[in-house]
């Protein structure tokens, strides 16, 4: 300012001493005075106050095409200790993509299905006993909970060596809420063509149904043949798809209450006492080290074929973010949890990609 009043002094000095009148000056807002380098920006940004296309002007790094913009966050001046090409600050760390060890993942919006984050996320994989939320949404969505499932022996046997078990024999009988709970928490494999057959006559009809509502959710590179993820070359689903079958079971409430169960006392059958059968995703558990606030639901499974697979919902201040992950070597909890950071962390720049 100190030079803008220098220059009107001499204007007005000149005006006087020539015999002309005070008002024959240059206005004030005529005279062009280059701003001094080092207060440019003040605002956080080179040129106009208000900013420029593609600088962030909220302390996050600017997002044009999905890439960060590469220069410092607002606030910080470029200067010789501080040039626009230096590395993001901590600020800015939390927007790197987080390294999965997984073969397959995604993240996505649960209110929208956007994706936020993927790896390999339209590949076909195993999926295992994540297979069995399709199951359960289907059930919720066709039965009655207080009905009656009378299991056959093709049901319960030929089931493959090792496979889950809650020892479910030919004969015995459970409500379809007690099936969820074996389903869900025990990821028992009878109990699953116990409800594929009660709702469709046959796994295999099962199986149809499955592919069909699959197909109405969005999922495009989706094969089940079976209502539990046994290793079968030709079940097969993507970490994209699950996450839309995931999406749709969360919607549902049965689905949310039993999938959020960690202990129910289960019937006694023919071959068991009554017994209590707990939740196997770890992330669930307050008093486990793995434990992730505000999850809503999530299923465990491992085959053979598919390694470890995991799908989990979580929902903090309004958002719901759902993470798949497959083809994982023990990686399954610590990649979920990289992805739910860094969506929580990122979600207005992510969403706005």
């Amino acid at each position: 300012m100190r030079y803008q009043n220098h220059l009107l002094a001499i204007g007005l000095s000149i005006c006087l001493a020539c015999g002309l009148p005070a008002f024959s000056i240059l206005s004030y807002g005529d005279i062009l005075v280059p701003p001094h380098p080092l207060t440019a920006g003040e605002d956080g940004a080179q040129g106009p106050k208000g900013g420029v296309p593609g600088v962030s002007m909220t302390g996050g790094p600017a997002v044009a095409g999905g890439q960060t913009s590469g220069g410092p966050s607002s606030g910080q001046q470029p200067s010789a200790g501080n040039p626009a090409a230096q590395p993001a600050d901590s600020a800015q760390n939390s927007w790197q993509e987080p390294q999965i060890a997984a073969e397959g993942a995604v993240l996505i919006d649960g209110g929208t299905g956007k994706v936020l984050y993927g790896k390999n996320a339209d590949q076909q994989f195993y999926p295992a006993s994540i297979t069995k939320v399709m199951t359960a949404l289907l059930v919720i969505e066709r039965c009655s909970l207080d009905e009656w499932v009378t299991f056959s022996a093709s049901a319960t046997e030929n089931l493959e060596a090792g496979a889950v078990s809650l020892d479910i024999q030919a004969g015995d009988r459970l409500t379809v809420e007690q099936c969820l709970h074996g389903l869900l928490m025990k990821s028992a494999n009878e109990i699953g063509n116990g409800l594929a057959e009660h709702v469709a006559g046959s796994v295999s009809g099962f199986a149809d149904l499955m592919n069909s509502r699959a197909r109405e959710l969005g999922c495009t590179n989706t094969n089940f043949v079976n209502p539990h993820g046994l290793n079968d070359a030709a079940h097969k689903t993507t970490p994209h798809d699950m996450a839309l079958i995931m999406r749709a079971a969360l919607q549902q409430e049965h689905f949310r209450r039993i999938d959020m169960t960690l202990a129910y006392d289960f019937p006694a059958t023919q071959k068991s006492a009554a017994r209590t059968i707990t939740m196997g995703h770890k992330m669930m558990y307050p008093s486990d080290s793995r434990y992730y606030e505000g999850i809503v639901g999530g299923k465990t499974g491992y085959t053979s074929l598919a390694g470890n697979t995991l799908v989990t919902g979580v929902e903090k201040n309004g958002v719901q973010l759902i993470v798949v992950i497959m083809k994982s070597k023990q990686s399954h909890y610590t990649d979920t949890k990289a992805l739910l950071d860094y969506g929580f962390a990122n979600y207005e720049t992510l969403m706005a990609r």
